[in-house]
């Protein structure tokens, strides 16, 4: 098959939010706010950082008043656009948050993420949110002589960090076949910590659920500025005691916050219901979450209905920081997608892809999350997750929980609590090292691909310009 002609669908779906939102359709939305409001908390965003907020602080302090704001609909952005990874992996890097506050608040912090992907799995069974959830691990594959390198060098950190031989086990290609093929795969870690969800099923649940609690979740409702003590919005003025920003990706459409958090762009395709011969190629018979270990980096999941979801950064950046808000896919990077794809599972060659979609996450320019509530001006955050936001927002939501109740505990201590981060460089700068950054990576993986045996030189050069 040529690299420039991909196999689609005849009824292939570009955008239209994701492919989660196919079967159950685009959801109506709830009124918008109808004017000037009062409220305790307001959370600007609808998605799962708003929504795990608003679902601890009401089952802590029923009496509050809170309103979530949301320019479209609840799950609209990441929430509903992600791989599905519920994942313990940090939102960060450990090695800068034991630098700030020691190496057992790391490690803390990792313990956080371990429990937090059981706390979503204990919450959606007992609110009776169906989200396909499903935990048989995470696995990271190595698929060629660097890749392996890397894997072996990074265990030392990682077991120091938290991960014990419980946590992250070693396999050699033989173990991991008995999972799933993956064409030349040498290795692999996996850990049990991570769980294959459905994010619309897991985001529209939720929301259900806290507007059932006494929630106002006002959509169409576009939040243009944050104040003290306030959030403007198209239809008024909401004024709380707390106004909490979880906007992520989108970050930076709001009034001042063009450079705090980078919108990187990820795109994703999901193909037809795999025939039975390529299940049975494949052998992948759980529901292993799937990422290898090239710079540019892929995730990876078989869905519940049978198909097999991709992910990766295709066109990371736009310039200015502008988002597509509809979240089409370029033609190229479907082509890269469906690239990447065939080299894991030759056996998907001549699969249609009935559905692609791009979606934006939120990343510091240190690539390290944060959670920050300000007392005196009521202003607070949180997000910049670098993209393993579906467990960390179940923290982030309790965190913000304990701060805005003034509770000091256990999560108001972790390293990622009041983190101070400075912003991106401006434009053109900023377009032009984000896009150089990608640019390096693919070089790099393609280097790597001809049998280099190490890290390549132009990896590391690029991990230490972008500061990750």
């Amino acid at each position: 098959m040529s690299e420039t002609t991909p196999a689609v669908s005849p009824a292939l779906v570009n955008g239209d939010v994701s492919f989660w939102y196919r079967e159950s359709g685009i959801p109506a939305r709830r009124p918008a706010l109808p004017g000037d409001l009062d409220v305790d908390v307001a959370l600007v965003g609808g998605g799962y950082t708003s929504l795990w907020t608003a679902y601890y602080l009401k089952k802590a302090q029923p009496d509050l008043r809170i309103a979530v704001l949301e320019k479209e609909f609840a799950g609209f952005g990441a929430s509903g656009r992600n791989g599905g990874w519920l994942s313990a992996e940090p939102p960060g890097q450990m090695r800068r948050y034991a630098k700030a506050h020691g190496p057992a608040s790391a490690v803390a912090l990792q313990r956080e993420m371990f429990s937090s992907v059981d706390e979503v799995i204990r919450v959606a069974g007992e609110e009776g949110i169906d989200a396909d959830i499903q935990k048989d691990g995470l696995l990271h594959v190595a698929t060629n002589a660097a890749q392996q390198r890397r894997l072996r060098e990074r265990l030392p950190s990682l077991r120091a960090e938290g991960w014990s031989e419980n946590d992250l086990v070693e396999l050699d290609r033989d173990q991991l076949v008995e999972r799933v093929r993956v064409a030349g795969a040498r290795g692999a870690h996996w850990s049990p910590h991570c769980a294959r969800i459905q994010p619309a099923k897991l985001v529209r649940g939720l929301a259900d659920v806290v507007e059932r609690m006494g929630v106002a979740v006002y959509e169409g409702t576009e939040v243009t500025e944050i104040r003290p003590h306030k959030a403007v919005t198209v239809h008024g003025t909401v004024r709380a005691t707390y106004v909490i920003r979880a906007l992520e990706g989108f970050t930076a459409s709001l009034r001042g916050h063009r450079r705090v958090w980078l919108p990187m762009n990820s795109s994703m395709i999901v193909t037809e219901p795999l025939p039975t011969h390529v299940r049975e190629e494949i052998g992948w018979r759980g529901a292993e979450l799937l990422g290898d270990e090239a710079h540019s980096y892929c995730y990876v999941q078989r869905t519940a209905d049978g198909r097999i979801a991709i992910g990766g950064r295709g066109i990371p950046y736009m310039f200015g920081s502008h988002v597509d808000q509809r979240g089409e896919t370029r033609a190229a990077t479907q082509v890269q997608l469906q690239a990447v794809l065939r080299q894991l599972f030759p056996s998907t060659e001549g699969l249609a892809i009935d559905h692609t979609w791009s979606g934006v996450l939120g990343v510091p320019r240190d690539w390290c999350a944060t959670v920050h509530l300000d007392e005196k001006t009521g202003l607070g955050w949180a997000g910049g997750y670098v993209g393993h936001g579906v467990t960390t927002t179940n923290l982030a939501g309790r965190t913000l929980r304990d701060l805005v109740l003034r509770q000091e505990t256990d999560l108001t201590r972790l390293p990622w609590v009041d983190r101070t981060v400075r912003g991106w460089e401006p434009e053109p700068l900023r377009w032009l090292g984000v896009r150089s950054l990608y640019v390096a990576y693919r070089a790099a993986d393609r280097h790597e691909n001809t049998g280099l045996g190490r890290t390549s030189v132009i990896a590391r050069l690029a991990d230490v310009i972008s500061g990750r």
